[in-house]
């Protein structure tokens, strides 16, 4: 289960990367959309980099060789 949740945590970059990319096409035109899109990327990789946090702490804590 926690190779899955492993996998899982990297698709939050995936989705910042989406979210970066199609801000950065949309500055241009629409800027609005675009910082809206460019504020989600930056809060998603906020919540990957504490969601790895918090999973590392766990597994260190549920390391029976501690």
């Amino acid at each position: 289960m926690n190779t899955m949740w492993k996998f899982f945590q990297y698709g939050y970059l995936v989705l910042a990367a989406i979210c970066l990319v199609e801000g950065l096409f949309a500055l241009g035109s629409e800027s609005g959309k675009a910082l809206i899109l460019i504020g989600f990327s930056v809060f998603i990789t906020f919540v990957f980099l504490l969601k790895r946090r918090f999973r590392k702490k766990i597994e260190q804590r549920n390391n029976p060789n501690n």
